[in-house]
């Protein structure tokens, strides 16, 4: 449950603190009204600014704070026999999947694995040291197949859209709503411009709850890139059974927990928690996932 409430947390401060910051600055409430009404052009340039500012900024930084965050080191040249098996199997994968071979990295921690970078062709695929003690070859050969899918469908990059969308619209939605009550409910005085401070608590409420709900829609749209992403990699390796069995390994023990920045991109983001916080989960229950890979063996 704290890590699903802290990654929403992360979701929401950039876009808070930004718009905050614009808003007292004036450029918020000079766009959301202009005299007694409500300059919607200007609104929503202001929006999109918002919206798209802290997601793209996100983005570009996913790959450099992945490596801080965790602490993963990046294989530049085999120092072991494993480390040449896990070089030599990124590679074919990435072929097979007419991509670019991305970084590669170790980490240490409980299984997991992740993949992260702002460009289709400069990504970073790194998996953690319990992983690789913990699974069979073929099991690590499964997930990278599934971590290199979500390279080559460029879920990085669609995630980071459909977040910027839904922050404008989260922005301007909370204005439009703030000036409307600022103006009808709380001063109704046409003598007086500009909006009060009705408007400011009205936005800062709305911004709150419009983006836990935008978050509902982030995390069902990561869910469905997660079914997709164990689909390309039985695609990839020719064969769902290896996946099955790796998610099957992962469901045996628990996961290891990422930090709430890269918690979406890991092949594992660990349960817990009652029925409605499923609705916030970035990833399917593993059962789900498993049972979804035998309808692509059927």
């Amino acid at each position: 449950m704290k890590r699903i409430f802290l990654f929403l947390a992360t979701n929401l401060a950039v876009m808070l603190v930004l718009s905050i910051v614009l808003t007292l600055l004036g450029v918020g409430r000079q766009g959301a009204a202009s005299g007694l009404g409500l300059d919607l052009g200007s609104l929503m340039l202001f929006s999109l600014v918002c919206g798209f500012t802290g997601a793209i900024f996100s983005l570009l930084v996913s790959k450099p704070m992945a490596k801080w965050s965790t602490g993963a080191r990046v294989i530049a040249a085999a120092a072991s026999t494993d480390e040449r098996w896990l070089l030599d199997t990124v590679r074919r994968l990435a072929e097979r999947a007419g991509i670019v071979m991305p970084e590669v990295a170790i980490y240490d921690g409980a299984p997991n694995a992740f993949a992260t970078g702002a460009f289709k062709n400069s990504a970073l695929v790194a998996v953690s040291t319990g992983l690789l003690e913990s699974m069979s070859r073929e099991e690590v050969e499964a997930v990278l197949g599934h971590e290199i899918s979500h390279v080559a469908n460029g879920d990085m990059v669609t995630l980071t859209l459909i977040q910027g969308v839904l922050n404008t619209f989260v922005i301007f939605l909370a204005r439009v709503v703030g000036f409307f009550v600022d103006r009808v409910l709380l001063r109704n005085n046409g003598e007086q411009r500009g909006p009060g401070i009705g408007y400011m608590v009205t936005v800062f409420v709305c911004e709150i709850v419009f983006g836990i709900a935008a978050s509902l829609i982030v995390a069902w749209f990561s869910r469905q890139r997660e079914f997709r992403a164990d689909a390309g990699s039985a695609k990839l390796l020719g064969s769902p059974q290896p996946m099955m069995r790796a998610l099957a390994r992962l469901g045996a023990a628990p996961g290891g927990e990422l930090p709430q920045s890269m918690a979406a991109f890991g092949i594992n983001s660990g349960g817990g928690g009652g029925a409605w916080l499923a609705l916030l989960a970035t990833h399917p229950p593993l059962e789900q996932r498993i049972a979804a890979l035998r309808g692509v063996q059927s």
